[in-house]
């Protein structure tokens, strides 16, 4: 079953209690469906937090599947090996070896694979950064969305969304074939262009698709998220601060917002004050190994992005 942009708004409007009841029906259902091989993955952040906890009121035993990628904030890594039943999978190579390899991810996955593609000769990516369809008339989401890049594909950098499959995908997919465990993910399909086209497609529970998976966060936002940390009390990574009502009514953490990579320059030319920035007060060492040892401070100087 196709869904439709309005289709979300409509259940992104829906009550708290209804999207808590919803979410747990598809729980309930994904689990049933492959009788009980299932697993949660993840990541330590807010999000996938309130997914197993969700998760977990269902079937208490239900595993939780972590990727020590060593790109975590150091509070997100510790809460996430902190809690029980999870299974710690590790990389392939460590990130500095896919830097040299394939190369920053920026500035978004789909901007990223696009610069990748063009650069080794794909009609389909050059298309897109001139702003055009397969058939050549113009486009004016390409254009606003991938045109303004154009430039990075001349740049002297690698460029390319590769790091997240090698840091994550490829690791959960072997543990998933090894288990036999179809795993359930805490993404918001608000978050991304690219998952909310997924989520259109498949919906929450995506037992068709070629890589089966179940997002029953899908159409939650971020407030939803931040409420139920808040109402029920539930344990989170420090490195999010305090949970606070601003003037607006609107709720928002005192610390990071977002965590994800540490390295991660992705959204980094939009935020005021961005994660380097941040990232260089607390805590320094990684600041100093990300922007001097990595050389992420050669490539956000050629992009305009202070640090």
């Amino acid at each position: 079953m196709k869904h439709t942009n309005d289709d979300l708004k409509t259940m992104q409007g829906w009550t708290f209690e209804r999207k808590i009841q919803v979410t747990q029906l598809r729980i309930m259902e994904w689990y049933e469906r492959h009788g009980g091989a299932v697993a949660v993955s993840f990541s330590g952040g807010k999000d996938s937090t309130v997914l197993l906890d969700l998760a977990r009121r269902c079937y208490p035993d239900i595993e939780a599947v972590y990727v020590d990628t060593g790109l975590e904030f150091p509070e997100v890594r510790s809460f996430a090996l902190s809690q029980e039943n999870v299974t710690v999978l590790k990389p392939d190579m460590n990130f500095r070896e896919v830097i040299v390899t394939y190369g920053w991810c920026y500035p978004s996955k789909e901007v990223a694979t696009t610069l990748y593609y063009a650069r080794c000769g794909s009609v389909w990516a050059d298309l897109r950064l001139r702003g055009l369809n397969r058939d050549e008339t113009p486009s004016e989401y390409r254009r606003s969305h991938y045109s303004k890049w154009a430039f990075l594909k001349d740049s002297p950098f690698k460029i390319s969304a590769k790091c997240c499959d090698v840091m994550k995908l490829t690791p959960l997919s072997r543990n998933q074939k090894q288990s036999g465990k179809m795993p359930i993910i805490g993404t918001l399909a608000d978050e991304s262009h690219r998952r909310k086209q997924a989520w259109f497609k498949t919906g929450c529970n995506g037992f068709d698709a070629k890589r089966p998976l179940s997002k029953p966060l899908s159409f939650w936002t971020e407030q939803d998220i931040l409420r139920y940390l808040k109402e029920f009390n539930i344990p989170y990574a420090a490195v999010y601060g305090d949970i606070v009502e601003d003037e607006k009514g609107k709720l928002r953490t005192t610390g990071e917002t977002r965590t994800g990579c540490v390295f991660c320059p992705i959204g980094a030319h939009r935020d005021k004050v961005n994660r380097f920035q941040r990232l260089s007060v607390t805590p320094p060492k990684l600041y100093d190994y990300c922007i001097n040892t990595l050389g992420l401070g050669e490539f956000l100087d050629y992009v305009g992005v202070k640090y």
